[in-house]
Order: structure tokens, then sequence, then C-alpha cells
């Protein structure tokens, strides 16, 4: 005697992305409809259904968004330093303001995010590079019809970077021009919004590139972090001409230029480590004022400031 049972026979869900959306749930009872797009907050589980993102963000993934926010506030210390000049007194502030510009956006960001109202954000785990690209994987089941189901598979690691720029940039145009017409006198009236204009230049470039690269970059941005860090303390200390300690200790700010160079390195060397085991991985730490001794140990034979003397003449 052969027994049959029951099978709930369904299309397949094509597509890697494409799930089926809960309609109705009783008890023990799921209905679920079509393959199709999940709805914002949710991604496709194994079983190609659409479940939604209840999860916290590991360490790596916030060491990824301050990266993101970290990119506006040193292009507008960057900014702000190279139109201010030496003359003017408002250089300090113009950097407190960025700074105050850019923390309260990442509060407000944090706010505005799901769950509202609290400095906290719920979360789909990234499992890979395709899951910021969404929308190269759209199935096409008969070569004709394309099957849409693009949404954001890592929510809302590449949404919130978008909303965060958008806040910045509202509030920097609210704050600085202000700011700037009331200090900085020492600046001709052409070079007073310089750095504001340059905001509204690197801005949309940021945005592309968040929004091009931004798998890419949430795999990469631990050793763009450590290369962009080394390059740009062996560039300040040959342009400052520092071939010793003294030379270091003298002023003020290249003190500051030198902690800052390392809170990036420590950044760096944690996010490539993602401090999974902690007693083997803090040691690296004391790597990060490796550079800057390295730097001052062999400044003596390369002569840096013979190198820019001879450049500065031509030879």
């Amino acid at each position: 005697m052969l027994l049959y049972w029951p099978v709930d026979i369904q299309p397949a869900c094509l597509g890697l992305y494409c799930g089926k959306t809960l309609l109705f749930k009783n008890g023990s009872t799921e209905i679920y409809g079509e393959c199709g797009v999940c709805p914002r907050g949710q991604r496709t589980n194994a079983q190609k259904y659409c479940q939604p993102c209840t999860e916290s963000p590991e360490l790596y993934d916030w060491l990824y968004l301050g990266f993101m926010a970290m990119l506006p506030l040193v292009l507008h210390w960057f900014f702000i330093e190279w139109y201010s000049g030496k003359k003017s007194s408002s250089a300090l502030f113009q950097h407190i303001t960025a700074l105050f510009e850019c923390s309260v956006a990442a509060v407000i960001t944090l706010l505005v995010s799901d769950p509202v109202g609290v400095l906290h954000i719920r979360s789909c785990r990234v499992l890979m590079l395709s899951d910021w690209y969404t929308m190269l994987y759209n199935p096409s089941p008969d070569y004709v019809t394309t099957v849409h189901c693009t949404h954001e598979a890592v929510y809302p690691l590449y949404t919130i970077v978008f909303i965060y720029y958008a806040f910045c940039l509202v509030l920097m145009m609210l704050l600085r021009p202000l700011l700037v017409k009331k200090i900085a006198c020492g600046l001709g009236k052409s070079d007073r919004f310089k750095s504001i204009y340059a905001a509204l230049y690197f801005f949309p470039i940021l945005t592309v590139l968040q929004a091009v690269g931004g798998g890419l970059l949430y795999y990469a941005f631990p050793y763009i972090i450590l290369v962009l860090s080394l390059v740009t303390l062996a560039v300040y200390m040959s342009a400052s001409e520092i071939e010793n300690c003294y030379d270091l200790l003298v002023r003020k700010k290249r003190l500051i230029v030198l902690f800052s160079h390392w809170l990036l390195h420590a950044y760096g060397i944690i996010s490539i480590s993602r401090v999974d085991k902690l007693e083997q991985d803090l040691p690296l730490l004391a790597l990060v004022p490796t550079p800057a001794l390295f730097y001052l140990f062999t400044a003596k034979f390369t002569e840096p400031s013979r190198i820019l003397s001879e450049g500065a003449n031509g030879h």
C-alpha cells in the first residue's frame, strides 16, 4: 500500500535576492505572497522568505560607518586649513564648527533611523560583496522579462550614509556662512567662503563614491585608512622639515597632527583585526608609533630639507 503526502508545490523563487513577503500570520499559520522584492528593512533568508532585519550592527559595521562619517570631517578640516592662511585666526573656530556639524548630523541620523528616537539601529548582516549591489542580480526567467528584486540587503549601511551627508550639508549651510562672515576678518571677501564652496564639490563626490563603491569601501576601508595615514604623515613631516624629536616638539600643531595620525593608525589596525581575539589583537596597537619613529630614525639619511630646497630651486 502506497501512501501519498500532500506537497505544497510552488514555483521556485528565482534570483539571489528575490523573496516571498509575509502577508498574514495567525499563530503557526503563515501566508506568503509571490516571489518578488522584499520591503525596506528586510532581506531574504536561505529559504527565500523575506525576514526583518533585527540584528545589531557588528563592530566592523560601526567602524565602517565611522570611516564614512570621518571623510567629510577630514575634508572640511583640510580645506579650512588650506584656505584660511597663516594670518587668519578663524581656522580654529571653523574646525570646531565643522566637528560640531558632523557630530550633530551623526546623532540626528541615528535618531531618525529605525528604531526612531534612540541612538541605536537595527541591521541586516553583510554576507558577501554582492549584498551591496542587488540591482545587478535581478533574474530574467525567460531572458525577456526581468523580475526586479532590488532592495537594500545590507540595511541600513547603504542608505544611512546618504542621510548623514544630507544632514551635514544642511547644517553646514545653516551655520558656517554666519560664522565665517563674523570671524573671518583676516581673509579677503573672495577667500572667506572657499572652504564652503569646496564642500559643495566634495559632498556630491562622496555621494557618488558611496553609491557606486560602497561595497568595495566596506571591505577596503581599513587598508585605505592605513595607507593614506602613513602617506600623509610622511608628506607632512617632510614638508615641515621635521628631522628629529626637537623639531616635532617645538610646535603644538605638529604634535596634534602626529596624534591625529596615530589615532587613524589605531583605527585602521582595529578595523583589520576586528578585535576578534582581544588578547591577541590589542598588542598590535603597539605598532601605532612605529611609522613616525622609523621616519625620525631615517630622516638623517634622506635629508628632506635638502630635497625640498633643491625642488624649490628647480634642480
